[in-house]
């Protein structure tokens, strides 16, 4: 039986022979893959309830500072109206739609642009069937 000695010995000439290896036999051996050791992975101890209890955080410890911090009702509320500004609005969604670092307040942005699209669009179709201008007839303005 060897001692606890004769085995750090026998460990420290085992890397010295690899250090003194000359430069191409290091080459030759660190081409080749390595083994690997194939092992059964265990089941999970289960946890008791009063346990996982204990292991659950709050919420709010649980969500990431920026990137997915949600926006409150105010904040939703606030943004409508920025969007609702004609021309600056409108910028400021396409910007946020394509560039906000907070995937909540993207996704709102990207809704606003897509409905600013919609409107555009039925904006386009009734102003190219002439429906504007029989409205304004109507109205005697023009």
């Amino acid at each position: 039986m060897a001692t606890k000695s004769t085995k750090t010995t026998k460990a420290s000439t085992k890397t010295n022979t690899k250090t003194t290896r000359s430069a191409a036999a290091r080459k030759t051996t660190t081409a080749k893959a390595p083994a690997r050791k194939t092992t059964t992975a265990k089941a999970p101890a289960r946890k008791t309830t009063a346990t996982r209890a204990a292991s659950v955080a709050p919420v709010e410890s649980r969500i990431p500072d920026g990137e997915y911090r949600p926006i409150s009702m105010w904040g939703y509320f606030g943004w409508e109206i920025v969007y609702a500004i004609p021309l600056i609005g409108w910028i400021i969604c396409v910007g946020q739609a394509f560039c906000a670092n907070n995937r909540n307040l993207r996704n709102f942005a990207r809704s606003q642009f897509c409905w600013l699209i919609l409107w555009l669009i039925s904006v386009c179709v009734l102003a190219g069937l002439g429906v504007f201008t029989s409205m304004l007839e109507t109205l005697g303005w023009i």
